[in-house]
């Protein structure tokens, strides 16, 4: 089942080199995202920490209906849109 992804992060978009919208394979975010890595691994140590956590800026969300990092046991159907996003910070 194919799942619509936005990518709104400039590294990630060089890497996959797409114009922002790709589709992955997976029924759950978890596995939506080890589709990402297995298809384009640069972007393994993009999205994750040495210990395979999401790196703390960078965010998934599902259908925009959260501020909360989407959990990767959450099911997703082809209906789905994943945002693949990083939030800056500073000062």
């Amino acid at each position: 089942m194919g799942v619509r992804a936005k990518i709104f992060h400039d590294e990630l978009q060089r890497i996959i080199n797409e114009p922002g919208e790709l589709r992955l394979e997976g029924s759950t975010v978890g596995e939506c995202l080890a589709d990402l890595v297995r298809r384009y691994p640069q972007a393994g140590p993009v999205m994750f920490d040495s210990r395979g956590r999401l790196r703390q800026q960078f965010y998934v969300y599902v259908n925009r209906e959260s501020m909360f990092k989407a959990d990767f046991s959450r099911p997703v159907t082809e209906n789905d849109t994943l945002l693949l996003v990083v939030l800056a910070s500073g000062g």
